[in-house]
């Protein structure tokens, strides 16, 4: 039977605990008791944990063994902002999906009043990735970074092989940027190459958004002829992704 599976709030290598609402809904929903059984992310591992004891709202594990856990995929994603209600749907499935941190970025056909709220939405978004996280059974946290502009995200230095979804690109596809990465990747190292991709808003990149991906050596990558909104072409981007390098 599969153990259900918590993010701790506090650890050390022999115990951990949850508070809050986690902690609330395993007391009052789910009537925890003393030696109940669970898996409990705790830092960088996983495992297999029983409940020792619950003081008021606080339940405290001790950890039996470590437990097998897949590592997030080596992408970051940058998301341009748009619709927060469709927007938080990408950040659930991109975490389901695997995706190792988010950068919100103000484009230019970000609306304004988005552009404006996006710094209060953080935190919003950072419980929605810690939710997918234990919902998917993930070992780790996706990092959800503060929103910044475009050219500040863009023109940060990376080793990574950057990819940019361009409506107007047709000759070189996703999948082929891929392969050519991995095939090239595969001839010198083990490792999975860090891949970053970048999505626009709803409209799409404006010309000289264009201008600067090409500028600071991104590559523009399609994902076909159908025009797609911002949030599907986000989830079907790191599906893609995310088939190629597992």
């Amino acid at each position: 039977m599969t153990r259900r599976r918590w993010i701790a709030d506090t650890w050390d290598e022999a115990t951990a605990t949850l508070t809050g609402e986690q902690a609330a809904h395993l007391i009052r929903v789910l009537r925890a008791q003393p030696g109940m059984e669970y898996d409990i992310v705790a830092g960088d591992r996983v495992c297999h944990a029983v409940i020792a004891g619950i003081t008021g709202d606080t339940v405290r594990f001790n950890l039996v063994a470590d437990v097998p856990a897949e590592p997030a995929l080596p992408v970051t994603l940058l998301l341009a902002v748009f619709k927060f209600d469709r927007m938080e749907w990408a950040i659930e499935k991109a975490t389901e999906l695997g995706v190792n941190r988010i950068i919100p970025v103000i484009a230019r056909r970000t609306e304004k009043h988005l552009a404006h709220a996006a710094p209060k939405r953080t935190e919003r978004w950072r419980r929605i990735v810690r939710e997918a996280s234990q919902q998917s059974r993930r070992a780790d946290i996706p990092v959800i970074e503060e929103a910044i502009s475009l050219r500040a995200a863009v023109k940060r230095e990376s080793r990574a092989v950057r990819l940019v979804l361009a409506e107007e690109e047709r000759a070189t596809t996703l999948t082929g940027a891929l392969t050519q990465t991995l095939d090239e990747s595969a001839s010198r190292t083990d490792e999975l190459p860090e891949i970053q991709l970048a999505v626009g808003p709803e409209g799409g990149w404006a010309a000289d958004e264009e201008a600067l991906f090409d500028s600071e050596g991104w590559k523009p990558v399609s994902l076909g002829p159908r025009i797609l909104r911002a949030e599907t072409a986000a989830i079907t981007a790191l599906a893609v992704t995310a088939a190629m390098l597992e």
